[in-house]
């Protein structure tokens, strides 16, 4: 299967940063009290953070990324008032990066796991700070001629470890945070590493261009002994 992949002549290293806004909620069962309906009961916020993408074929990458995410929901209340829950988590998805189409514009897809861990809760609410699921992305970037790729996505980010125990025992069967973000990106190359296999060509082309230069010495040398020999 590998050596279907259309392999990079040159092993891509790019470092880049991202951010955007996020939409977040926390899926509960049961639900608690007074819940609002997910369009009121989300809480939105940003993140950000920095990436790192290797890249041995045209077509997919290895992308590993540390961000900052702020999740949290909401709840409503008696009087009608409405309580908001802010989380601040830390975070690092590994993803495999797909991307399809032109060098100039591409369309990308991410799929992968993500851990993470709350790094303050602003009103001490949750008692599982540890943070694992899975995420995925899709969108587009455009590559410029001197001043790297920019790249616009939506990610869907959902959450298997829960906010709180979900044992038979304990209150709630599912606590699952969950957030959609829109982001924008800025990526830059930092290294690229020739293959052995590129050494030895790239010295075929000049051992080639030589002999080529040689011979077209050798042919004009011809051709002025020949007008000398007709002079005389």
């Amino acid at each position: 299967m590998m050596h279907a992949q259309p392999r990079l002549r040159e092993p891509e290293y790019w470092i880049g940063a991202h951010g955007g806004v996020s939409a977040s909620y926390v899926l509960f069962n049961p639900a608690q009290d007074y819940m609002s309906p997910i369009t009121e009961a989300c809480v939105l916020g940003g993140n950000g953070g920095l990436t790192f993408r290797y890249a041995g074929h045209k077509y997919c990458a290895f992308q590993m990324e540390v961000n900052y995410q702020h999740r949290g929901w909401a709840v409503g209340s008696e009087s009608g008032t409405k309580t908001r829950h802010s989380l601040h988590y830390v975070e690092v998805p590994i993803f495999m990066h797909l991307n399809f189409g032109s060098d100039l514009c591409r369309w990308i897809f991410n799929l992968g796991p993500q851990i993470g861990y709350c790094v303050a809760d602003e009103k001490k609410s949750i008692t599982k700070p540890f943070d694992w699921g899975l995420a995925a992305g899709t969108g587009f970037y455009l590559r410029s001629k001197h001043a790297g790729v920019y790249e616009l996505e939506i990610r869907f980010d959902y959450s298997f470890g829960g906010v709180y125990p979900t044992n038979v025992t304990d209150k709630y069967h599912m606590a699952s945070p969950m957030d959609l973000s829109i982001n924008l990106g800025w990526w830059m190359p930092i290294k690229k590493v020739d293959s052995g296999n590129l050494k030895v060509e790239r010295n075929k082309k000049k051992a080639e261009k030589a002999r080529q230069q040689a011979l077209k010495e050798e042919e004009k040398r011809h051709k002025e002994l020949e007008i000398e020999y007709q002079i005389r």
